[in-house]
């Protein structure tokens, strides 16, 4: 890239995190500056020459370009992050400079070399010897943290210092087991030190802060891009049953349910849903292949899964499903329990219609007249409130039909009559053409009936 745009600081500081994750701190640092001579204030110029100066211990440099840069950019949290490091790396270096106190006195502007050496003396004849040496108090939670794993294996080896007859004992290379132990506690402390200094205690709550931040972002991110996925999908299942392709549409189905089912509530918040929704797309398709055992079975596990969630809508989709397929198998009762333990949930004028039609039809096909002819009157008061011609033209007739089989011919014929005009209003010719048969058929039989009561 630097080829064909020589000098682009984006480039180039792109190319310098690259060389300081692998320890190259001399080209991160060329890196830094050559992007810091095309834009003196370029604020990721900046913060990665700071940043490169932190990890080469130039901790006073490094906090002069992170200043800089927060006062440039004081919308750039990492800047302030990197302040905060910087000073506590240098405090850890020289100590807190809290700690020393000055007096006010007359000879204030020199300091006695003398006194100094000799307090150096005094500290060094105080030193713990290699053998004195132990763990640096911190609190067992922040050395936790800072160890991480390693943490386990400095507790096991402050474990070993306390079996003395163990620690007197050594090796077969004559190293005494104590100086072995004192040297892993030594590293690990030293290790804990440099984390420290490298990433204090804050910094890392903050950063833990992002990463939480982050990961809710890429779960909102990643729920989302499932959210289009399933939305294609469901699409592409109803639109291969609606062209005739039920097979496919099963399969496709089946396909998604696998995969749904493997996914957690927090990547799809309506898995319960999608579930119950394929289950019922997988009975429409066994409906449409003629598999009818099939269809029951999926179209049932949607309505125990609606139950157990309480999806109500979902109960009501079953409930009808469940019912169709029980009236294409003959089961008629069973289909007329089905869709009664439905009416409760019809939310729409129409909905009842086509329902309280359907019931109708199922007592008709058992020979149960006056109830069909009452369920086909509830269909046509629900259609008219709707004002559906269609639905008008279904119950009408089926109350015409129930009326034939109850031999009320002179009210089947009126029906039949109104029937007919409303076939011409959707228009219907093979409707048309049905009930001119059926007020044919009725016709003789009315006259027929006249016919034998005249002679009676």
């Amino acid at each position: 890239a630097l080829k064909l745009r020589a000098g682009d600081k984006h480039c180039l500081i792109t190319r310098s995190k690259c060389f300081l994750k692998l320890g190259d701190t001399e080209n991160s640092l060329k890196d830094a500056e050559a992007s810091l001579k095309i834009d003196k204030t370029f604020p990721e110029g900046l913060y990665q020459k700071a940043e490169t100066l932190y990890t080469m211990g130039d901790f006073e440099f490094a906090l002069v370009f992170y200043h800089r840069g927060r006062r440039l950019r004081p919308d750039i949290h990492k800047f302030q992050l990197g302040i905060n490091k910087a000073e506590e790396a240098i405090i850890n270096c020289l100590g807190n400079p809290s700690a020393v106190k000055l007096e006010n006195t007359e000879e204030l502007c020199f300091v006695s070399r003398q006194a100094e050496r000799k307090k150096d003396n005094q500290q060094q004849q105080n030193k713990p010897t290699k053998d004195q040496k132990r763990t640096k108090k911190q609190s067992p939670k922040t050395e936790r943290q800072l160890l991480g794993e390693l943490y386990a294996d400095k507790a096991y080896l402050e474990k070993l210092l306390k079996d003395e007859d163990l620690m007197q004992s050594s090796t077969r290379q004559g190293i005494k087991v104590m100086d072995l132990v004192l040297d892993g506690i030594s590293y690990l402390n030293h290790r804990r030190d440099f984390w420290q200094q490298q990433k204090p205690m804050y910094a890392r709550v903050y950063e833990r802060k992002l990463l939480r931040q982050g990961r809710m972002q890429d779960k909102k991110r990643k729920s989302s891009d499932i959210g289009r996925s399933i939305a294609k999908d469901m699409e592409d299942i109803e639109l291969c049953l609606a062209r005739g392709s039920a097979e496919e549409s099963c399969r496709k189905a089946e396909r998604m349910l696998r995969k749904i089912q493997g996914w957690t509530e927090e990547e799809v918040p309506n898995k319960h849903e999608l579930i119950g929704n394929l289950h019922s797309c997988i009975g429409n398709a066994h409906l449409a292949m003629g598999q009818m055992e099939a269809a029951l079975h999926s179209h049932k596990m949607d309505l125990d899964f609606a139950r157990k969630n309480a999806l109500t809508d979902a109960v009501s989709r079953a409930l009808d499903n469940i019912g169709h397929v029980y009236a294409r198998i003959g089961r008629f009762q069973q289909a007329i329990n089905t869709w009664e333990e439905k009416i409760p949930l019809a939310q729409s004028s129409l909905e009842k219609a086509w329902l309280f039609h359907e019931i109708g039809r199922c007592y008709l096909e058992l020979d149960k007249a006056e109830e069909a002819q009452d369920y086909g009157q509830k269909s046509l008061q629900s259609a008219d409130e709707d004002g559906d011609v269609e639905w008008q033209l279904h119950a009408t007739v089926l109350v015409a039909q129930a009326q034939v089989k109850l031999k009320d011919y002179r009210s089947a014929i009126m029906n039949f009559e109104r029937a007919l005009e409303k076939a011409k209003l959707v228009p219907s010719e093979a409707a048309q053409n049905g009930i001119i048969t059926a007020l044919d058929n009725v016709s003789k039989s009315f006259i027929a009936e006249l016919k034998k009561s005249h002679k009676e």
